[in-house]
């Protein structure tokens, strides 16, 4: 935004509901943000009369490894955050794509990686959380136990609303235990048809792995292999990672297991995103969600890279040109996908259609925000023009 607007960061949670307030009261349009990260993603905050920002809001307010959960408030670097549970060999495993991150940011953005595949994604790892009306109230639902469930669906409303209804100001999670080890796999095959036969196979065994991301050439090349890559994160004792070897070896042979693979390679898919979109000034990246069965038929649509959770359902195409992608994406709803332009250049998100099929669920959403900001002042088309 290049516009002159009064910017504003609260200290706390108080401060932050008496911002939004002070600026609802006065009429005043809110460009709400953490620390900016995902400026390409989603769609564009109309021209405001306010930026609000969450990211003096940093502190750890509970964290009692025992007990497995811990609350922060919604300004604290995901990185930071990271790094603190890997103290006590505990992880929150979101694995959101940009490093800098706020935790509200990754939570209003519903941001999830390789591992949602065992883990889920926000929803399910989020267990409380307290949030900053445009009234000046600050609403607290759920709680710091992990079988607390009153309250948890007006959390819930806020995870991927990207800001559009309120700001969230403190987050509670369950922490899931650190693997004792972990070992990955990275699988050439010469196809599609064989990755994903090799694929089914790894489903149906008795492998629960972590992650199972597939890569077409294209994509595979940043690995230094232009093939049909099928990467699998193991986790768990030495027992049962050396079972994953074993498997694996009769599904996609002793030599692809014994291939060598990169220290770097989660981090490396995990920020495929940012680094092709800090590569091609109009790169855009489309996003369809798909069955197993249909995740092959839409993967084999990308001429250029493509990357898929391949046992969940999700795929990542990217383009080095947006008007490429919104070709891409047209055919897709003609073909009856639901997929939308995830990120795309900011000075085009006004002109992209960037859901062009949103669905039954738009008008509850339209109402949902009607209750929360009857005036529509907060964060107004954020969430890809739709609301």
């Amino acid at each position: 935004m290049d516009y002159a607007i009064e910017a504003l960061a609260p200290q706390t949670p108080v401060e932050l509901a008496e911002t939004l307030c002070d600026a609802a009261v006065r009429r005043h349009t809110i460009a709400l943000a953490g620390n900016s990260t995902k400026r390409r993603m989603a769609g564009p905050i109309e021209q405001a009369d306010a930026a609000i920002s969450t990211s003096a809001l940093k502190r750890v307010i509970e964290y009692e490894p025992r007990d497995l959960t811990i609350s922060v408030e919604a300004g604290l670097l995901w990185r930071d955050l990271t790094r603190m549970l890997a103290a006590n060999r505990q992880m929150i495993p979101l694995d959101p794509p940009f490093e800098d991150a706020t935790v509200g940011g990754v939570i209003a953005s519903n941001s999830s990686g390789p591992r949602r595949r065992l883990y889920g994604t926000a929803r399910d790892l989020v267990i409380g959380m307290q949030f900053a009306t445009l009234e000046g109230k600050l609403v607290q639902s759920g709680g710091m136990v992990v079988k607390n469930v009153a309250g948890l669906d007006m959390a819930k409303l806020m995870i991927g609303s990207f800001g559009t209804l309120a700001a969230i100001a403190v987050v509670n999670f369950k922490l899931q235990p650190a693997p004792e080890t972990e070992r990955s796999f990275l699988l050439p095959f010469d196809s599609l048809a064989r990755a994903m036969a090799a694929r089914d196979q790894i489903l149906a065994s008795v492998l629960q792995p972590a992650a199972i991301d597939l890569l077409n050439p294209a994509a595979g090349m940043a690995f230094g292999d232009r093939a049909w890559l099928l990467a699998v994160r193991a986790g768990g004792n030495a027992a049962s990672v050396d079972r994953y070897e074993y498997e694996l070896a009769h599904i996609a042979g002793r030599l692809a297991v014994e291939n060598p693979c990169p220290e770097t390679l989660w981090r490396d898919v995990e920020s495929f995103t940012p680094a092709f979109l800090g590569r091609h000034a109009d790169g855009t990246v489309v996003r369809a969600s798909c069955t197993l069965k249909e995740l092959e038929v839409v993967l084999a649509s990308f001429e250029g890279p493509a990357l898929a959770r391949a046992g969940s359902g999700v795929c990542y195409g990217y383009f080095e040109q947006s008007e490429a992608a919104a070709s891409w994406l047209s055919e897709a709803v003609r073909r009856g996908w639901r997929a939308v332009i995830e990120f795309s250049p900011e000075e085009r998100q006004q002109t992209l259609e960037l859901w062009p099929s949103a669905g039954g669920d738009l008008e509850i959403m339209r109402r949902v925000k009607n209750l929360f900001d009857p005036a529509n002042l907060l964060n107004r088309g954020r969430l890809y023009r739709r609301i």
